[in-house]
Formats: structure tokens, C-alpha cells, sequence
């Protein structure tokens, strides 16, 4: 489904009946016939489909009506209903309205190129310019949109060597007050980035988010499901043989348990990696940023056989529905082990194949942990990691 446009958004006219300009991950903006656009957010709770409203088009608009359903992912995905929350936090609409502007307000004159001199919206920006700039479009737009709209609205004018811990406080509590312990402590992290780059620059003295260490609710850690039983193995792959969708999800489906690696690195792989007469997938780590070989089993290289016909000409070898100058997006896999009946919050994951891996590996076939953390292209976290030059192969 491609996603929605404000393009597509402004160009909606009302009819007789209402209808839905959908957009990705349960979003969408409901057109009534009277002219009105209303944002939805359709999320099962408790095993009921329900629906969370947004606001109204434009006075919400297209990023921040993504960013409001995002968090409410979260929040189903902690184990709490969005509607029965909103309801029951203290915030005020006017509160809220006046965030709202803030951020926006702040957003605007950055984009102007006014900077704010001295303020840590203009540090922020500085900073992410230098240090987010070998990162993913996807992961730096997630950063700034949480800044822009968890952290400028409260502290975005104020002089970056004025910046107090309670300020810091005050703003993580109100996040954390959500439910959404992951990002309160992820936004602790950015403003620490931010406040040691001022520091180091000369532009602050303390670093606040250091005093708040115990002031905030832990974030747990929390698993993706996996299957690390090898009798639970065997019945998921025969389940998984059995799709019967797009032959390129299919393929995927079939590669992902036999190569281990991340999901986002399966998406992207391309045709011009793949060393046919080695057997070997050659890429470079996005998250490790270093070079890493994959060996084909023989069951990989023939799915990739027969693939290539199909995708062959495209730069991807598993190429987005929409675009064969994208890959497939992340949430194709565990779409398609959901139309097989796998339950992703419990069972596995698209993730979940480098979990069951790494048991299976070492507990069953007795590979050594440091071959197969090497395999996962996890980084080595030793005093002697920079000079580890190894390659195993092929005996492990």
C-alpha cells in the first residue's frame, strides 16, 4: 500500500458518503461528505479492533499525524490502550495546543535558516548535521522528529548553557508519563549527545541529563519472540513453506531462517553482491559499517535461481511492490508469518531467525559463540577489537 501524500491529501474532495485515504500501519484520514478530514488510527487491544482519533487535517498535519500513531504503536506494543490513556492523562488540550504551536513554531524558523543563535534547538541542529549524517534518512528523520516534537516545544529556546536537569526532568517525566519508557530514555540519550557536543564546542559547561541518573522508571529490555526448541523448528519452517503470496515474500521467507541476518539487510540485498561461484553474499553492515560474507547453503542459491528471472533486472533482489528502485518494506516478512497464522508477538519474528540461530548454533551443533557472533556481524566488544582481521572459513 503506498503511503499517503499531502499532495493526495489536498486534492481529496468530499463525496456523498464518507470515505478512507489510508496511509501505512493502520493510519488514515476519513473524508467526510460535509468537507471535514478526520485522522483515524485503527490498533487491536486485548484481541478488539479499535480506533483512536487524531485530530483534524490541517490542523494536524501529515508528519505529525504519523509521529501521534507511532506513538501509540509503542504504547500497544508496552501494553497499553492509547484511548483508555489519553483519557486518563492530565494534559490539558490547551497544554497541548500550545506544545503543538511551539514545536511548529520552532520547526519554521529553523527551515528559514533562522538559527536561534545560542539556543539548543540551534545546537541540536548542529549537531545532527555533523553526527547524523553517515546514519540511515530513516533513523535521522526518527531522531529529529522526536526532538521537534518531544524536546523543542519545552526546551528549544532556551540557551544551551541554561539547560538544568529539572528542565530535563520535567520534559522526560511528561513522556514517560505516557508509557513509552523506550523513547524517554532514548530522548535522555539525544540530549546528552546534544549537551557534550555544546560542551565540547564551548557553548556549555554542564551536562544535565548526568544528574538524572535513578530519576526515571528503567526501560526493561524486552525480547523479540523466537523459536529456540529445534522439535518447534522444523513444524514453523513446513508452515512457512506453505505460503502461497507473492513469490518474492516467499523467497524471503524461505531465505531469512537459512542466512540469520538482520531483516533490514535480507530487504536490501542486491543482485551485484551475490558471488555466484563462491556461493557467497558480499555486503557491507549498515548498523557494524564493516565488509561481511554470508555462505549460500545449496537450498538459498536455488531460490535465488529461481528469483532472478523475476527480479533479475532490478537493482534489489527483493525489490518494494511499487518500486523495483526500492526494496520490500519492513514489515513484509511479518505480514506474511501472520497470514500463516504465526503469532509474531509470541512465536518468531522476521528478527527472531538470528535468535534461533545463535541457541541452535551453539547449544545443538556446538559451533563456538565468537564464530557465530562473527556470522551475525555482531561488533566485537573487546579491548582487541581493533585488531581482529579474521576469516573463518570454512571449517568453524
Amino acid at each position: 500500500m503506498a503511503a499517503l501524500t499531502d499532495t493526495a491529501i489536498k486534492a481529496a474532495k468530499p463525496t456523498s458518503k464518507a470515505f478512507k485515504l489510508s496511509d501505512e500501519k493502520g493510519l488514515y484520514l476519513l473524508i467526510q461528505p460535509t468537507g471535514g478530514k478526520w485522522w483515524r488510527f485503527d490498533y487491536r487491544f486485548d484481541g478488539k479492533r479499535k480506533t483512536l482519533s487524531m485530530g483534524t487535517y490541517p490542523d494536524v498535519n501529515l508528519k505529525q499525524a504519523r509521529a501521534y500513531r507511532d506513538e501509540a504503536r509503542q504504547l500497544v506494543a508496552n501494553g497499553t490502550d492509547p484511548a483508555q490513556l489519553r483519557k486518563a492523562e492530565k494534559t490539558t488540550i490547551s497544554e497541548a495546543m500550545r506544545e503543538q504551536a511551539e514545536a511548529e513554531k520552532i520547526e519554521a524558523m529553523i527551515r528559514a535558516g533562522e538559527s536561534l543563535p545560542g539556543s539548543f534547538a540551534a545546537v541540536a541542529q548542529e549537531w545532527a548535521e555533523k553526527f547524523l549524517a553517515d546514519k540511515s534518512e530513516k533513523y535521522r528523520d526518527k531522531v529529529i522528529r522526536r526532538l521537534e516534537v518531544e524536546v523543542f516545544p519545552h526546551i528549544g529556546r532556551t540557551p544551551v548553557d541554561q539547560v538544568t536537569a529539572p528542565d530535563v526532568l520535567a520534559l522526560l517525566q511528561r513522556i514517560e508519563s505516557r508509557g513509552i519508557f523506550e523513547t524517554t530514555h532514548r530522548i535522555k540519550q539525544n540530549i546528552g549527545q546534544i549537551m557534550r557536543y555544546a560542551i565540547a564546542t564551548g557553548r556549555a559547561v554542564n551536562e544535565p541529563t548526568q544528574a538524572l541518573r535513578g530519576a526515571l522508571t528503567p526501560n526493561k529490555a524486552t525480547h523479540l519472540a523466537s523459536l529456540t526448541e529445534p522439535k518447534e523448528i522444523g513444524p514453523l519452517l513446513r508452515v512457512m513453506s506453505s505460503y502461497e503470496g507473492s513469490p518474492i515474500t516467499k523467497a524471503a521467507l524461505t531465505i531469512a531462517p537459512l542466512v540469520f541476518v538482520r531483516p533490514g539487510e535480507l530487504r536490501s540485498m542486491e543482485w551485484a553482491h551475490i558471488d555466484w561461484e563462491a556461493c557467497e553474499w558480499r555486503y557491507t553492515t549498515p548498523k557494524t559499517k564493516q565488509d561481511h560474507i554470508v555462505p549460500l547453503a545449496h537450498q538459498v542459491v536455488k531460490t535465488l535461481r529461481e528469483l532472478q528471472p523475476l527480479t533479475g533486472h532490478a537493482r534489489y533482489v527483493f525489490p518494494s511492490a511499487r518500486s523495483d528502485q526500492r526494496c520490500m518494506s519492513d514489515n513484509t516478512i511479518n505480514a506474511a508469518l501472520k497470514r500463516l497464522g504465526v503469532d509474531t508477538s509470541k512465536e518468531i519474528t522476521a528478527h527472531g531467525f538470528r535468535a534461533m540461530a545463535r541457541t541452535v548454533l551453539e547449544e545443538v551443533h556446538g559451533f563456538r559463540p565468537e564464530v557465530i557472533e562473527l556470522q551475525l556481524a555482531h561488533a566485537v566488544r573487546d579491548p582487541l577489537a581493533p585488531y581482529v582481521r579474521i576469516v573463518v572459513a570454512p571449517n568453524f
